[in-house]
């Protein structure tokens, strides 16, 4: 896969984008990939574009192709834009999860309409009032999260799940940790008592970023382990998340895939509007 230089062809685009693991797009033929430079540095890898059901997709490995960013160093401002610069007004985001709930068991997947935010230290805006590197300086914008995750993203990902045989849990609340350590059993036990549902280490701050792109977001968490309050024993382990993940990847991609087809050719949904009437200080947004 080469990837397209600006100064001998057009840059190649995509209307959808999945930020997720490299095998995702592994079986799509003539994959092209294509280096992106932001204005918040460089994303965690090239983007990578095939067409999915009639439809160009661009994916992104959010740890990199060889998975070397851990979460809190991932440049998620930089992501999310990449893929708008590429035309992307659409997004879905596989990740793996613990369940905070016995019956949310490995194997478990969960469409979340909400989300909480216990990280630290996370850039997680374009509207800082802050200077870019090319002298742009973004207006203090505040955009409605209430709810986060987009409608018709969350109704295509729940369809094509339940068309694979795979039922999904309809909502619930993801609660997104710093990492890259994983939650302690008191935590874990306060995730739960909360009625929160799942606990990841990426869901924040793509969403927001998202949102503050005026682009759609779809989270799909895939339960990889019971986390440490809900079970007993030594708790969770990274082997452990891995092996579940590689088991379900196929079916994972499957649903995925049909996902994409079944999102919507045109948007009128919260997401779209996110921005409307808002002057933002960045061009093209």
């Amino acid at each position: 896969m080469a990837g397209t230089s600006a100064d001998t062809a057009p840059t190649p685009r995509a209307e959808l984008g999945v930020i997720g693991g490299s095998g995702l797009y592994a079986l799509l033929d003539d994959v092209t990939e294509v280096a992106v430079d932001t204005p918040y540095g460089p994303p965690s890898d090239s983007l990578f574009l095939g067409e999915v059901a009639g439809r160009r997709v661009a994916f992104l490995p959010r740890h990199g192709r060889g998975h070397s960013l851990p979460p809190h160093r991932i440049n998620y401002r930089a992501n999310l834009w990449a893929l708008r610069s590429l035309g992307v007004r659409q997004v879905l985001g596989p990740c793996a999860v613990g369940g905070l709930r016995a019956e949310y068991g490995p194997g478990t997947l969960v469409v979340p309409d909400q989300f909480v935010d216990r990280t630290s230290g996370r850039l997680q805006t374009y509207y800082d009032g802050l200077p870019l590197p090319d002298g742009r300086i973004p207006e203090v914008v505040h955009v409605s999260m209430a709810d986060p995750y987009c409608p018709d993203g969350r109704r295509s990902a729940l369809a094509a799940a339940r068309d694979n045989a795979w039922e999904p849990v309809d909502g619930g609340t993801l609660v997104v940790i710093e990492g890259p350590r994983f939650s302690t059993r008191a935590e874990s036990r306060w995730f739960t008592a909360n009625g929160w549902s799942v606990v990841g280490m990426t869901g924040h701050p793509e969403a927001v970023l998202a949102r503050e792109l005026g682009l759609c977001y779809t989270s799909l968490a895939l339960v990889t382990d019971l986390d440490a309050g809900v079970e007993t024993g030594e708790g969770v382990t990274h082997a452990e998340v891995l092996a579940v993940f590689a088991r379900n990847v196929d079916r994972l991609r499957t649903v995925l895939f049909k996902a994409l087809e079944g999102l919507p050719t045109a948007r009128d949904c919260v997401c779209s509007h996110a921005l409307d009437g808002l002057e933002t200080g960045l061009t093209g947004v």
